[in-house]
């Protein structure tokens, strides 16, 4: 089936038994990844993916070393050492001066409390801070006003040279997990259960002087803020460990929709659910959020939902995608999802709409909002009523990549050059269209040959 350019083709232990996950065949014939080049160099555990250009990317994890790779050939082109601990977080930030010819840089952090930018051109360092109280566990970088922010115990706004700007005071010991920018020059901090909006200024009297400023603290969340994405210019979305999905007005910061129920009560229909809850809540804890201009696509304990945000609702989950934790998931061009697990697979699904009404419609709340106690039989009419005038729409499964022996924290998709992995496993894997290179090493023999004169034209 897959066709192994470096490494071995042993299949990974724990991977061979299933649960009540949906399987798919060796005949994979929408699956384009029938190639595999198997990338070595890592130590620990790689946790970070991120895209410099059109062809390379970085990778980083807990061994403190980051790679950078060529995303056509695999080819390692520096190995950047200076961190003592594990990556933290990473960050690409390109040149936006069209005077100068255009430079890729990276920012990373790490938990020995520092952060270095590199020149992805050189792979040498470029400048390193060591001045932070806590560790840096988010880096965002805001291109229009070329500064970046680093968030930590507290959020620091740094220019391209590394000059701290202007820094917030102590929020908690816990720190910023997680950021996002959003329009008029303002970023949503996750500070534990609560969303805190900040704005950026920079000074009116001419100096290079900025403020940061608190503008608004949002608290409707009832646990930690696990994942924020960016939808648009108008909105944006959080999602909690406890199964939350908020849909935010990125201009007022105004809760537009939620869904706050993630218990599958067809699993332990004798439990109660706050009590399962508190069991286990990665159950229903959402890892992942991405988007495009008409879903939220989520990844959740172990399955991925999609949430239609005119309509305010599910369109199509698959509850159980993989057999442990969905860690990363992403929308490409074609109607396809991706998603990664902790139980080391990765996974292809094509959103498809249905022909006709299913036997088991798709819940008409967020991630199975199923009902407790007594049913509302005019909620339940109002419901099958709109399930009836609206589409309906199903994942199934057209590709499933079995190349990791460990967890697989996430992925970058290069379009034709192909889809990168990283893994517990130590291992970055490029996935490749089989078709494609062996029709590319084709005409690189063909001209090889034309080139030494080998080829001989018969009439």
């Amino acid at each position: 089936m897959l066709r192994w350019l470096i490494g071995g083709g042993r299949e990974p232990q724990g991977l061979a038994e299933k649960s009540s996950v949906q399987t798919i065949g060796e005949e994979q014939i929408q699956n384009p990844y029938t190639e595999l080049l198997v990338l070595k160099g890592h130590q620990d555990i790689v946790r970070f993916l991120v895209q410099i250009d059109d062809c390379r990317f970085a990778s980083a994890g807990d061994d403190g070393i980051v790679f950078l790779w060529n995303a056509q050939t695999g080819e390692k082109l520096f190995e950047l050492r200076g961190h003592t601990h594990k990556i933290t977080a990473i960050a690409p930030f390109s040149s936006s001066d069209v005077s100068e010819e255009k430079t890729h840089l990276i920012i990373t952090a790490s938990a020995d409390r520092t952060v270095i930018v590199w020149d992805c051109t050189s792979g040498r360092q470029v400048q390193k801070v060591s001045c932070f109280h806590s560790t840096v566990k988010c880096l965002t970088v805001l291109q229009r006003l070329d500064v970046w922010l680093s968030g930590g115990s507290d959020l620091c706004v740094w220019n391209r040279k590394l000059d701290l700007l202007c820094k917030t005071s102590h929020l908690t010991d816990a720190g910023i997990s997680a950021l996002v920018e959003l329009p008029k020059n303002c970023v949503a901090a996750a500070v534990g259960k609560e969303l805190i909006i900040f704005r950026l200024s920079a000074s009116n009297n001419g100096s290079e002087g900025w403020n940061v400023l608190e503008v608004k603290r949002l608290v409707d969340h009832q646990d930690n803020i696990l994942s924020l994405v960016s939808v648009n210019d108008l909105t944006f979305a959080t999602g909690s460990h406890v199964g939350e999905l908020i849909v935010w007005d990125a201009l007022d910061w105004t809760k537009q929709t939620s869904e706050c129920n993630f218990w599958d009560s067809s699993v332990h229909p004798d439990v109660q659910p706050e009590i399962k809850l508190s069991q286990s809540p990665n159950e229903t804890s959402v890892q992942h959020l991405t988007s495009d201009e008409e879903c939220v696509f989520a990844a959740v304990g172990k399955g991925i939902y999609v949430y239609n945000l005119q309509m305010k609702r599910v369109i199509a989950c698959q509850r159980t995608a993989h057999d442990s934790s969905v860690l990363h998931i992403e929308k490409l061009p074609n109607r396809q999802l991706i998603s990664c697990s902790e139980d080391g697979s990765v996974r292809i699904w094509e959103l498809r709409e249905k022909q006709q009404l299913p036997a088991e419609p798709v819940p008409t709340g967020f991630f199975n909002m199923w009902g407790f106690g007594r049913a509302n039989k005019q909620a339940n009419q109002a419901a099958k009523k709109m399930q009836e005038n609206t589409p309906m729409y199903f994942l199934e499964l057209v590709g499933d990549l079995i190349g990791h022996s460990s967890a697989v924290q996430m992925f970058l998709y290069f379009g034709e050059l192909g889809l990168a992995t990283c893994s517990a496993d130590h291992l970055i894997i490029l996935w490749k269209d089989g078709e494609r290179e062996s029709s590319l090493r084709s005409l690189t023999l063909f001209q090889k040959l034309a080139h030494n004169g080998d080829l001989q034209f018969k009439l």
